[in-house]
């Protein structure tokens, strides 16, 4: 499979999904969510996932539903949590270029309401603060590019980035 297809990755309420939607409109792709792939693999809601499964379960379930995505010319938003799964980032650098949207933990902060009815893969305990330091590293690790998105709207994230994919 050609290396053709745009993998989102960064925090919940970075904008993958939304970003997604409209730059797959601009180049004419098709668009893929994996977090709604792994609500129709098991018939449940994200976050009913985690209260069924716990967070261990749930992000096994997350990284064999997105190593398992076989796709091309596509673009692909990730859910926030798909960093933790290396055999599911593996799969995804190998089939498209991984941009990380990147976003500051206060803009995060602002954009994200109660993150266990929104799903968000956190630990008992762990703070929105404590999450976003976590997974800095990982994304920054698996991206090719990284796409500065702070006080950028959507128009002008999905222009930067068709300009810098073609």
């Amino acid at each position: 499979m050609k290396k053709d297809n745009i993998v989102l990755i960064g925090m919940p309420g970075a904008g993958k999904s939304t970003v997604g939607v409209v730059l797959a409109k601009k180049l004419g792709r098709r668009f893929m969510d994996s977090d709604l792939l792994i609500q129709e693999h098991t018939g449940k809601l994200l976050h009913e996932i985690i209260e069924e499964k716990g967070l261990a379960g749930f992000l096994d379930i997350e990284e064999e539903v997105n190593a398992s995505i076989q796709t091309a010319g596509c673009v692909i938003a990730t859910g926030g949590s798909v960093v933790y799964g290396k055999k599911a980032m593996e799969h995804l650098c190998s089939i498209g270029t991984v941009l990380y949207l990147k976003l500051s933990y206060e803009t995060i902060a602002d954009r994200l309401g109660d993150l266990n009815e929104r799903g968000v893969a956190v630990k008992n305990g762990q703070t929105l603060e404590e999450l976003y330091e976590e997974r800095i590293p990982l994304y920054e690790k698996y991206a090719d590019v990284i796409v500065d998105c702070e006080n950028q709207s959507i128009r002008e994230i999905v222009e930067w980035i068709y300009r810098h994919e073609q």
